[in-house]
């Protein structure tokens, strides 16, 4: 088994080069996404990241920042290739989104560790919790942050449940907030298959 590979400098379009293909390729990348989005509630949304949403990622903010330095691109690389799955492995940026601003506040006091309380479920296994925000930590004692970085680690009976077809299901279990997604729907279970390497 191989991992998956990560984005390199030289596979990077130049600030001129993106310029040009930006608008085809934002298209790609949000008619990809509309696969790798989990909906817990009305609240809260799993984007399930990978190679073409981070290569994105990175392609945007060297722009946004006008890096073209060695260094500075390579910063970005470090930054945003941990948030590409190595082929074992599911990562998600998680969104806590309240629109009205009061309710927002309250409500991530009372989410306080919600981040440690997202699991995956293959069917005929057992539930595996995110590991959450590895990068920093982004909880204080007052309230939890509206963004969490996750990562999935799967087994090797797990992966192989999911390629002969199980079921997955996604949920949060806080005290303060439950959801599930049972199952995921078809493309999006089809889209993060891919994320997976199996035995060869």
């Amino acid at each position: 088994m191989t991992a998956m590979p990560s984005i390199t400098r030289d596979s990077l379009l130049t600030l001129e080069a993106y310029a040009r293909s930006r608008k085809e390729f934002r298209a790609r990348v949000l008619e990809h996404k509309k696969h790798r989005q989990v909906f817990l509630g009305d609240h809260v949304t799993l984007v399930f990241e990978d190679e073409l949403t981070m290569r994105y990622q990175i392609q945007e903010m060297l722009r946004i920042e006008k890096i073209f330095e060695e260094a500075g691109i390579q910063d970005e690389l470090d930054a945003y290739n941990p948030l590409v799955p190595n082929g074992s492995n599911w990562k998600a940026t998680m969104l806590i989104e309240y629109p009205d601003v009061d309710e927002r506040q309250r409500e991530l006091a009372r989410l306080r560790g919600i981040e440690d309380k997202v699991w995956v479920q293959v069917a005929g296994c057992d539930r595996v919790l995110a590991i959450a925000d590895e990068d920093l930590d982004r909880e204080n004692d007052e309230k939890t942050a509206s963004v969490h970085f996750l990562r999935f680690e799967l087994s090797q009976p797990m992966k192989a449940a999911l390629k002969g077809g199980a079921k997955l299901v996604v949920g949060v279990d806080h005290e303060n907030y439950t959801a599930v997604s049972d199952p995921v729907p078809a493309p999006v279970r089809e889209s993060l298959l891919g994320d997976l390497v199996f035995p060869s």
